[in-house]
């Protein structure tokens, strides 16, 4: 064959899987785009772009964004990117006045590599669409459909009457890319597409993917024009993708196709059903047609809230099924184990798994033997059959519903079975147990001849010309069962492990399960002898030390069974919790609650969110047993008036500083002699952990101080980014400790939902007692007035006004403030906000509570 020759080159239908429509370079000219980098540079622009604000292409690149469009229009661009989850889809804005001329426009604005996309198109809507409304209208007559063929019709018609267009298809996909027409709406005297079939080559791979990226694609005409994006390729030699984009140009091999059908635009709306694309509603007009941005943000919403409506209705259906073939299961796994189990006596239960699986024969092939049910190959097909199934791989369930197609001398026998599953139950010999389904013939009516697709050259070679004949084709398939469903195949999976479980006490794996639990047994043994030596020894060790400390036998038994009370409280919590960290505060409680009860109260607590590891438990509940039996002998805690306060926080070196003060209780002196309990208190922290201790018998109380090393505990919070402010800028925001919100209220001065909701989930999840959120001025001064307020958050541009006429009323009440932004950092602070800590949009959890921590602390100046 000669490559240099177009007319050579081999034409099949991967030439459309490969073709990039993501990567066109161009959009439908009914609006502009824009393309600028994170710092608001543009860096490409639509050719058409001149005739929206006055000035070309080329002279746009490198310029700023400010240059061309005014602050409050950037502005409200960067809020829409604030909201959008994981630079994921599209956010729209409609009705803006983009160039602070009058002209309303249209926007949607996403993130492409490294850029932002911005589109815009003329808002042609008369009053803009209530989204919510309609969509509600509209999901509230799909709901009451009794079944799901209702429900597709339903929907189909709703569609319909809110776009215009001419028809509208339900069109469901097949696992092979194929698909069908499910349901239909349409214009009198057009004729009906509803019940064809379209082969997978007509939506191809890379279009069925962008379906499932961008859930709505509007083609507006089929005959119109396409403006280039300039320049087509970036400085690193690479396209703009143009994936979300709302206003992508279409393929001309698409285009064709259309016009093929007699189509002037249309339009599809994406089903997607976990994380898959199982259909698409497509509307077709037979002349050109341009839905409004808000209109069709609407639809798209509804092809989302139906999906959700399917798929409950799909997973309820399948749960019904899988709960109807699990109560079978169970029961077929109790007859198998009262029964004498083996593979040659599961035949027995022949009935009960053509329950479970419904087929048309059922045979066991065991050791060389078979046992077969119903209408099933012979003996020496299925043993040639068994020899095929080793080859599809060890331990897996095999389905095919289309044998002969795999398995060559499976059409000799093609008048009997058609289709199998096949369950293995053994490794070797290789073992089955086998479901047959008989060939299904049927007549499949497609929209034109789906392996028919001419060849042509254009100005890029050669490629397949689009399907010109969609007349009714009907073809007559055979060699095929009825599909094996994915519940089908659960079940069959489910059987097997059952099935392997029930057999495998009688066989060699039985044998290899008990020689592992024998072992586990010996290791079980000597751990337990080993924890049991060093319990006992522990004990020893109390029962020796407690000794000298005691007057008389009863005080001897009193002192050590608090102390073994210690270590039993310790060990249900460690156990409890499944020998993971518990929280610090916890330990101490309990050794509070276990001693003083009704005084527990006048022993105060506060500190980080400190977990002590296992290992360390026992040390530090004694200790604490210690602290408090002397507490409430006398020191604080033997009266009625005294209290302790235990602190704890994490140093500069990262260890866990805790204190113990003790105060209004009687005087205190040291003791003349060192006991039992002194050691603990002293030794037991250095020794044990490598922490360190210290005690100071004060006359006003005892303090004592210990330090747990890292590695005894953690603190369970989320690593915060240090954020750098620019040279001369705003102030840089201290890294965000722990806790340093804990107790404070706060308020947002924010004019959008989402992102003051987003900043009151992060306030609230870290500590703050209460968090107040305003959405203008007036809003924000009753606030002030009527609560204590601590700290505040101020979005700098609130639409029609500015948060700068509140800094008078926080500044009157010594309330901080940080400064959120969407214009940059080249914003000019009244005099009156001295030096500020500021934050962009869009910003980060981190760097919002690094900011509210810094100013909160008092470290502006």
């Amino acid at each position: 064959m000669n490559e240099d020759d177009p007319t050579q080159f081999q034409v099949d239908l991967t030439n459309c899987d490969r073709e990039p429509i993501h990567l066109l370079g161009r959009i439908q000219d009914v609006g502009f785009l824009l393309v600028v980098s994170m710092d608001w540079l543009i860096e490409r622009a639509s050719a058409n772009v001149e005739r929206f604000i006055g000035r070309s292409a080329k002279d746009l690149l490198g310029e700023p964004l400010t240059s061309i469009l005014p602050q409050n229009s950037v502005h409200a661009i960067r809020g829409r990117l604030q909201v959008l989850a994981s630079n994921e889809g599209s956010e729209r804005v409609f009705g803006l006045d983009l160039m602070g001329d009058g002209r309303r426009f249209d926007v949607a604005v996403h993130i492409s590599g490294g850029s932002v996309v911005i589109e815009a198109e003329p808002a042609t809507s008369e009053g803009e669409v209530n989204q919510g409304s309609l969509v509600k209208s509209m999901i509230t007559r799909v709901q009451k459909a009794p079944d799901l063929q209702t429900l597709y019709r339903e929907a189909v018609r709703q569609l319909r009457g809110v776009t215009g267009f001419d028809r509208v298809m339900l069109y469901q996909f097949a696992e092979s890319g194929s698909g069908h027409v499910i349901a239909e709406s349409a214009r009198s005297g057009i004729g009906s597409f509803l019940g064809l079939h379209y082969p997978a080559s007509d939506i191809p791979i890379q279009a069925r993917a962008l379906y499932v990226r961008n859930q709505i694609r509007s083609i507006f005409d089929v005959d119109g024009t396409a403006a280039d994006i300039l320049p087509s390729l970036d400085p690193h030699g690479k396209p703009l993708d143009l994936s979300l984009s709302v206003m992508r140009a279409v393929s001309p091999i698409h285009l064709e196709y259309l016009r093929n059908m007699g189509v002037g635009a249309s339009m599809s709306v994406s089903i997607v059903i976990d994380g898959k694309l199982w259909g698409l509603f497509a509307l077709h007009h037979y002349a050109a047609r341009h839905l409004p941005l808000d209109l069709r943000s609407a639809v798209e919403l509804f092809g989302q809230m139906v999906s959700l409506i399917i798929e409950g209705r799909l997973y309820k259906e399948r749960r019904q099924a899988e709960e109807l073939a699990r109560t079978m299961h169970d029961r077929f796994v109790a007859r198998i184990v009262a029964a004498t189990p083996s593979v040659e006596a599961i035949a027995d239960f022949s009935e009960e798994l053509r329950e479970i699986i419904p087929s048309d024969g059922f045979a066991v092939y065991a050791k060389g033997q078979l046992r077969a049910f119903g209408t099933c190959p012979s003996f020496e097909e299925v043993e040639a059959l068994s020899r095929f199934l080793n080859r599809t791989g060890a331990s897996r369930v095999y389905a095919n519903s289309e044998l002969g197609a795999v398995h060559q001398p499976a059409l000799d026998y093609l008048e009997k079975v058609a289709g199998v599953l096949a369950i293995p139950v053994s490794r070797a010999p290789r073992d089955y147990i086998l479901f047959f389904r008989q060939e299904m013939i049927r007549t499949v009516s497609w929209a034109g001849d789906p392996h028919t697709k001419e060849t042509g050259f254009g100005p890029n070679g050669a490629r397949l010309t689009p399907r010109k004949s969609f007349e009714t084709w009907q073809e007559t398939v055979r060699g095929r069962s009825v599909e094996w469903n994915e519940s089908e195949k659960q079940a069959a999976e489910a059987l097997r492990v059952s099935i392997l479980e029930v057999l495998l006490r009688f066989n060699e794996e039985s044998e290899r399960q008990q020689a592992l639990a024998n072992q586990r047994q010996e290791l079980l043994i000597a751990e337990l002898n080993h924890r049991v030596r060093n319990v006992l020894s522990l004990i020893r060790a109390l029962i020796v030390q407690s000794k000298p400390g005691a007057s008389d036998v009863d005080d001897f038994a009193r002192i050590i069974g608090g102390r073994i009370q210690a270590l039993a409280r310790a060990h249900d919590q460690i156990t409890r919790e499944n020998f993971a960290a518990v929280p610090l505060t916890e330990i101490i409680e309990t050794e509070v609650s276990a001693y003083i009860g009704p005084k527990a109260s006048r022993v105060r607590v506060s500190g980080p969110p400190v977990r002590v590891e296992a290992r360390a438990f026992s040390t530090l509940a004694l200790v604490l047993h210690e602290l408090v039996t002397n507490s409430a002998k006398y020191g604080a805690l033997s009266d009625s008036s005294g209290a302790v306060d235990i602190t704890w926080r994490v140093d500069e070196n990262e260890n866990c500083a805790i204190e113990w003060r003790e105060s209004d209780g009687p005087p205190v002196q040291a003791p003349t002699r060192r006991g039992f309990g002194s050691t603990i208190i002293e030794r037991s922290i250095p020794h044990d952990l490598g922490g360190e201790a210290r005690v100071d018998y004060r006359l006003s109380g005892l303090e004592a101080r210990f330090t747990l090393p890292a590695g005894t505990f953690h603190v369970p919070a989320k690593a915060v980014a240090h954020h750098i402010a620019p040279a001369g800028g705003p102030m840089a925001p201290a890294p965000f400790a722990p806790g340093a919100l804990d107790g404070l209220n706060g308020l947002i001065v924010e004019d959008n939902m989402i992102i003051s909701l987003d900043a009151e989930q992060v306030m609230d999840d870290n500590g703050m007692a209460n968090v107040f959120v305003a959405a203008s001025i007036a809003e924000a001064r009753k606030v002030i007035e009527a609560q204590a307020v601590d700290v505040a958050v101020l979005d700098v541009n609130l639409g029609t006004e500015t948060s700068f006429a509140l800094l008078p009323d926080l500044n009157a009440k010594g309330v901080p403030y940080v400064f959120v932004t969407g214009y940059g950092e080249h914003i000019d602070f009244p005099p009156a906000a001295g030096r500020v800590v500021a934050i962009r949009k869009p910003f980060a959890a981190d760097e919002l509570l690094a900011a509210i921590a810094t100013v909160a602390r008092g470290k502006t100046s």
